[in-house]
């Protein structure tokens, strides 16, 4: 990779994350928090009292009531913290992305002149429209759209893949990026995007803003924290008159304190995953980053976690996206040596992967290998879209290969037949999903190649995985039925769209959609973009046209069809984190009753102190142990939330067990543990 990967507590991201949290006690930047907003707000309250404290009036001694406050302080910049820790790991994206903008210079064309009639201007006063001529180790000054030539490019600034790839006029793969740079040849392409508007640029305004969005779960979670957080607010605030009541009432003991009370509303609301919801949506996003795919949201990420439909095409996802060559099926009378050389020699001047795949099949079986052409008097016959053939006439006898339409009709024009036994042979490799490739020599039809599809080693177990998850995989081909199946079958999806349309493929969406389903697709071509654009999570490839990529909601730099998957494994992962966390969280709370409500009401009502069942040293040492505690264990979790729990891919009962035996019964544990032992080393300190 070219692009620089931080590692999770990286003195460049560290610095900057300490300076950030204190930047953010900000009161306009706490309350976009609620929970932890009311924890600042119980921070300046408790400091308010301590300084009445060192006046002489206070409720409690000065250094009780200190120790309280920094602990509570603390929570609020370790909260901080994590946020912008995972804020600054976006930020170091977005700054290498940045690197990728430079001052270019472009050869800008004037429309309808000859390619070489250009002018030098500064590439940032290229706009859309424009047409730009790149030649051989010049940058690419925009975005824009080949439209004549075809060159090498090296995309590795953007994707971190070294190997080049091709950009062409026309197809699927005419687009590029601003930033690349061109290795070999020419392209003359037309700007798409202005200044500010580049690819490279929304990207980067993706990534910096990803602070700011709230995904619909993210928000109901908010909604119920806030509520929980609500309700122990009015809670503790009636605390405090039947603290005086009591007191009154036995004409003994002492009314629990205002700072007691804080202690006591900030350990007993959510303020774990408070404080670390943020950071698990922004580190969702920064893995999709780390992924080179780039999400326009963190409700991208997040839908992607509850998909339960993945629409793939079958070309370059489920299978390799060349045919090639599996088996030579002579005609009656013709032996397989025979009709293995004649597709050899009609192959040596086609640099089609289907045409070198013939050759190395006739090398593997035959041990053919290179032909003295000058003895043959070769005069190879290239490939048209119009005849549909290709071959070679040697000492003036042709040999095609072709479609078999194209040959039979070729055969027939010279006087010869074409055999019934050829056909049942077509017949049969159709069947099977493959490819036929009929080959002549002269009025003589020797047989059949069967060009085969490649099912991707390992992606039958990775269809299995996610059926595990509960999720249906749906294969998109614009083949026939009969090949699809056939495919479908061997690569073990779901279901399976065949001779696809655009319309086809959008009715499809559209109709799961309506059973309530959530649909994934990945897709490339200007014809994909209806249906990129119904889709709830829909990843388009960078070397795909512009039209696509502004349908998706997600980018794939590194163009790979087979990336849909990790992206619906790590939405699923950001949904277990959140969910592992919150359920640590709450659990966490039920602990903590045992260790601050006895401390804090034991001398109003002094039967409490047989709830003491940590066996605590005192009130103030057990109200400060639980408030450390409750800080420290935000900092503990950090990790997890920046790097999120370890996805397996198993059913909701299984996961749902799974998350309360590890974190249900661990938040259980833990704070028994901690706090326990945070109060041993209190009292032993003497500080209280």
């Amino acid at each position: 990779m070219s692009r620089q990967t931080l590692t999770l507590f990286d003195p460049a991201l560290l610095r900057p994350a300490i300076f950030d949290a204190l930047r953010k006690l900000n009161p306009a930047v706490q309350w976009r928090n609620p929970v932890m907003f009311v924890v600042y707000i119980g921070s300046l309250l408790t400091t308010l009292l301590w300084l009445q404290a060192l006046a002489g009036s206070g409720e409690a001694p000065a250094g009780d009531i200190l120790a309280v406050t920094l602990w509570l302080w603390f929570t609020v910049l370790f909260a901080n913290f994590a946020e912008a820790l995972a804020e600054g790991r976006s930020k170091a994206q977005a700054a290498s992305l940045r690197g990728l903008k430079q001052e270019t210079q472009a050869k800008r064309v004037v429309p309808g002149a000859a390619r070489d009639q250009w002018s030098l201007v500064p590439a940032t006063d290229l706009r859309r429209g424009d047409l730009v001529l790149v030649e051989a180790g010049e940058t690419i000054p925009a975005d824009g759209e080949v439209i004549e030539g075809v060159a090498s490019v090296d995309e590795s600034a953007i994707t971190g893949e070294s190997a080049p790839v091709i950009r062409e006029a026309g197809g699927d793969f005419s687009a590029v990026t601003g930033g690349t740079r061109v290795l070999s040849d020419w392209i003359l392409a037309r700007v798409t995007a202005n200044p500010g508007e580049t690819f490279v640029d929304r990207m980067i305004a993706m990534v910096e803003n990803a602070r700011r969005r709230k995904t619909p779960n993210e928000i109901a979670l908010t909604i119920l924290l806030v509520a929980l957080t609500i309700i122990f607010l009015a809670v503790t605030v009636t605390l405090l008159p039947f603290s005086i009541f009591g007191v009154a009432a036995a004409g003994a003991g002492a009314p629990v304190s205002v700072t007691t009370l804080v202690a006591l509303l900030v350990c007993l609301i959510p303020t774990t995953i408070a404080g670390l919801l943020s950071a698990v949506g922004i580190s969702g996003m920064s893995r999709m980053m780390q992924a080179n795919v780039i999400a326009t949201s963190g409700r991208a990420v997040e839908a992607a976690g509850d998909v339960d439909v993945l629409l793939l095409d079958k070309t370059g996802t489920i299978t390799l996206g060349n045919r090639q060559a599996s088996a030579f099926l002579p005609a009656d009378g013709v032996s397989e040596r025979e009709l293995a050389s004649a597709a050899h020699l009609a192959s040596l001047a086609d640099e089609t992967p289907e045409g070198r795949s013939i050759m190395v099949l006739a090398k593997q079986r035959f041990g053919l290998r290179e032909r003295d052409l000058q003895t043959l008097e070769a005069q190879f016959i290239h490939f048209s879209a119009q005849t549909r053939m290709s071959g070679v006439d040697a000492k003036g006898i042709p040999i095609r290969k072709g479609a078999v339409d194209a040959i039979r009709r070729h055969v027939e024009a010279i006087g010869g037949h074409f055999p019934a036994g050829v056909l049942q042979g077509v017949d049969a490799v159709a069947r099977r999903g493959s490819t036929p490739l009929v080959v002549a020599e002269g009025k003589r039809v020797l047989g059949v190649v069967e060009l085969k599809d490649i099912v991707k080693g390992g992606i039958k177990e990775r269809f299995a995985r996610l059926r595990r998850m509960g999720i249906r995989t749906v294969m998109i081909t614009g083949d026939n039925r009969l090949t699809a199946a056939a495919i479908a079958a061997e690569a073990g999806v779901d279901d399976f769209l065949a001779e696809a349309t655009p319309e086809a493929k959008l009715a499809l969406i559209r109709q799961y959609q309506a059973e309530g389903r959530l649909v994934a697709m990945t897709g490339d071509g200007t014809n994909d973009a209806p249906a990129l654009a119904q889709a709830d999570v829909a990843v388009a490839m960078n070397t795909g046209t512009q039209a696509a990529k502004e349908a998706g909601n997600m980018v794939d730099l590194d163009s790979n069809p087979t990336k849909l998957i990790e992206v619906v494994e790590t939405g699923k992962q950001m949904l277990m984190t959140r969910g592992a966390l919150t359920t640590f969280s709450v659990a966490n709370d039920v602990a903590k009753y045992f260790a601050i409500i006895p401390a804090a009401f034991v001398t109003t009502y002094p039967q409490l102190g047989a709830l003491n069942l940590m066996g605590l040293a005192s009130p103030t040492s057990a109200i400060l142990s639980a408030v450390i505690f409750n800080a420290l264990i935000i900092v503990a979790l950090i990790p997890l939330a920046l790097r999120g729990v370890t996805y397996r891919p198993t059913g909701a009962g299984a996961l749902l067990r799974r998350n309360l035996a590890i974190y249900g019964l661990g938040g259980l544990v833990a704070p028994f543990i901690g706090i326990k032992l945070i109060d041993l080393l209190i009292a032993a300190s003497g500080l209280a």
